[in-house]
């Protein structure tokens, strides 16, 4: 009786793992991300990403930053498609030398490592580069003072890619509020989306090219005690490449973007159109994450989960490339 009991269990266990399996590879099919694409392809994926993630940060506290806006840039040009990693060639000029991209975007070596890492423990090429941007965004928004939220994944990765989109596509510093609400409902985006996820520039830092016209042409909203600290440190021509914080705590996830917004002290204009002033939505939107940093974190997760759901490749789509920066050889 034993024996029957233990060999009926032993083929329950063998359903029950089908069954699993089937339903990870009909969710692919059908083009359905979930947070647990991976638990039985590769279950310790994640936690390889997370090490991986924390490790860049520690040696480098403002790696966070750059690979946050690795998965918004990605995004933005035709969706979440691990895009922006591939590397030019002979016959495609891709995403990496655009203008909003070129020395500016970076983070790249970090995807390198996580990928390679992942393949190793996951015994094969199982993870997708699109899904690591993703899961690295999450990481790092979390190593860094964030609160977590789940990551859908199931992406599979480009096979090209468009410097031209990417000029198009990837909203620039320079933007007023009318261009960057547009550019963000191009993509699916709220107003309410654009003022939380702009929130993520509470990290990093900007060279003095993208906020220079913004320092010496718009006195009016730039409070004088910042500018004239911003003054040392971007001259009106040269030092192009200068960092300055994009607010007092750069390494920080907190709700002091949005002090800074109300303050004159936005570093970027298109920041800075975010609050004017005028008692607009936007003003509102700032002022009340200003106020709720519990309210941020919760908007700010199912935001990005939002933008991680942009025009996904899924199913049968694209392929999950073996090396982030070249599309995988027949």
């Amino acid at each position: 009786l034993l024996a029957l009991l233990h060999t009926n269990f032993v083929k329950m266990a063998a359903v029950l793992v089908y069954l699993t399996i089937m339903a990870a590879a009909l969710a692919s099919a059908f083009g359905e991300l979930t947070p647990d694409f991976y638990s039985e392809t590769c279950p310790h994926a994640l936690t390889t990403i997370k090490f991986l993630v924390g490790a860049a940060i520690f040696r480098e506290p403002r790696m966070g930053a750059s690979l946050v806006r690795l998965h918004f840039h990605d995004c933005f040009v035709n969706g979440c498609d691990g895009s922006i990693l591939l590397d030019d060639t002979d016959d495609m000029t891709g995403e990496k030398t655009a203008k909003p991209n070129s020395n500016s975007v970076r983070g790249y070596e970090v995807i390198d490592t996580i990928k390679a890492a992942v393949n190793t423990v996951c015994l094969g090429n199982v993870v997708s580069c699109s899904d690591i941007l993703a899961v690295a965004a999450r990481d790092s928004i979390v190593a860094l003072g964030g609160s977590s939220y789940d990551v859908l994944l199931g992406r599979r990765d480009a096979t090209t890619a468009s410097m031209d989109d990417a000029n198009n596509d990837i909203p620039t510093p320079f933007m007023d509020l009318a261009a960057l609400q547009d550019s963000f409902e191009s993509h699916g985006l709220s107003l309410n989306d654009l003022v939380v996820l702009s929130g993520a520039h509470t990290l990093g830092y900007s060279r003095c090219l993208f906020f220079r016209g913004r320092l010496y042409n718009e006195t009016n909203t730039l409070d004088p005690e910042y500018a004239a600290s911003l003054d040392e440190r971007c001259p009106p021509a040269g030092d192009d490449d200068a960092l300055t914080s994009l607010d007092d705590t750069p390494t920080t996830v907190d709700t002091d973007y949005y002090q800074g917004l109300m303050q004159g002290r936005a570093l970027l204009h298109s920041d800075q159109q975010l609050y004017q002033g005028d008692g607009g939505d936007a003003d509102e939107l700032v002022k009340y994450y200003s106020e709720n940093p519990s309210k941020f974190w919760e908007d700010f997760g199912a935001a990005m989960v939002k933008l991680g759901n942009m025009s996904p490749l899924t199913g049968d789509e694209g392929e999950i490339r073996e090396n982030c920066r070249v599309v995988n050889q027949e």
